[in-house]
């Protein structure tokens, strides 16, 4: 009797530690939530930044024009003179665009490094130790998945090229005013998500699939499942918008300096990037404000 009151005993402190760390676990788990402050201050400066990138980034002249001195500026409607502010902008289209290139290429860096900080800790499970050892990981592939981000960024603007093309931009002029533009898109729509979940491929392992597949229902099917995801498939979906909105200016016969091909596409492109980030912001905090209303009530009846 007294044998196997000690072994039951023995049984009982064995397994207290594996209670308590699932009981740490689950209190990891359970206090995990999206940093909506955070996210908000992040958003707000990404997009005051975002704005000082397209009015006041262009207004140097320093750099592009020391290396193209010959660079044409429009000079139609004299008539009707433009707002001297929008006078260094639509002096070199070409100047312009690359310092907004410039900074867009800065604040993606910062806000992908933002958002993949958030979504590894939103994936992360198990215990303090357990958790370590997986962000350590990830952190090892950080540089790899940063290098190949902006190697995929390089490709999708080829391809953003030839949409633009299509849609009437000029074949064979103005090829470095549309390449931008191009660049500019592919920056602002694929540089997070593939920063973050990878690249998608053809391959036919798991990690291959998952990574289409996650590609496949955030953009073509349009299915969001956390804040983080919104945060990345609203902007890049408001930056096409848009651009395509943007273009509408230049066919309305104005003649003023500001339509030069692709002023307007790109500052619409910038517009719908940062609504779109308020709108994502909103949407995310709506739907945080109701899950806890409703999981208010629920312990309520509960009680």
């Amino acid at each position: 009797m007294g044998k196997k009151t000690l072994s039951t005993k023995s049984r009982a402190n064995q397994s207290q530690p594996n209670v308590q760390a699932k009981n740490n676990a689950d209190v990891i788990q359970s206090s995990d939530s999206f940093p909506f402050a955070r996210y908000t201050s992040v958003v707000g400066v990404n997009s005051s930044l975002m704005i000082f990138v397209g009015l006041f980034l262009p207004r140097g002249t320093v750099l592009f024009d020391a290396t193209n001195p010959s660079a044409t500026t429009q000079t139609t409607s004299r008539d009707r003179p433009q707002h001297p502010f929008l006078e260094a902008i639509t002096a070199n289209p070409v100047s312009s665009l690359a310092y907004i290139c410039l900074g867009v290429v800065v604040l993606q860096a910062w806000w992908s490094a933002w958002l993949r900080a958030w979504y590894i800790d939103s994936t992360l499970k198990g215990t303090l130790d357990e958790r370590k050892m997986q962000r350590q990981s990830l952190d090892k592939r950080k540089f790899a998945q940063l290098r190949n981000a902006w190697l995929f960024a390089l490709a999708s603007s080829i391809i953003f090229h030839t949409i633009v093309v299509v849609l009437g931009a000029p074949l064979l002029s103005h090829v470095p005013h549309t390449y931008l533009l191009s660049l500019i898109l592919a920056i602002l729509t694929v540089v997070p998500p593939a920063y973050i979940f990878g690249i998608p491929s053809l391959n036919s392992d798991t990690e291959s699939l998952l990574v289409r597949f996650t590609w496949i229902r955030m953009f073509p099917e349009f299915r969001i499942n956390n804040p983080i995801e919104r945060a990345i498939v609203y902007p890049a979906f408001g930056a096409i918008l848009g651009s395509w909105l943007g273009a509408i200016p230049i066919a309305l016969d104005w003649d003023r300096p500001w339509q030069a091909w692709p002023l307007t596409p790109v500052y619409g492109a910038l517009a719908g990037y940062i609504l779109a980030s308020l709108a994502a912001l909103t949407v995310s905090a709506i739907k945080a404000l109701a899950e806890e209303h409703l999981r208010t009530l629920r312990d309520s009846k509960q009680d």
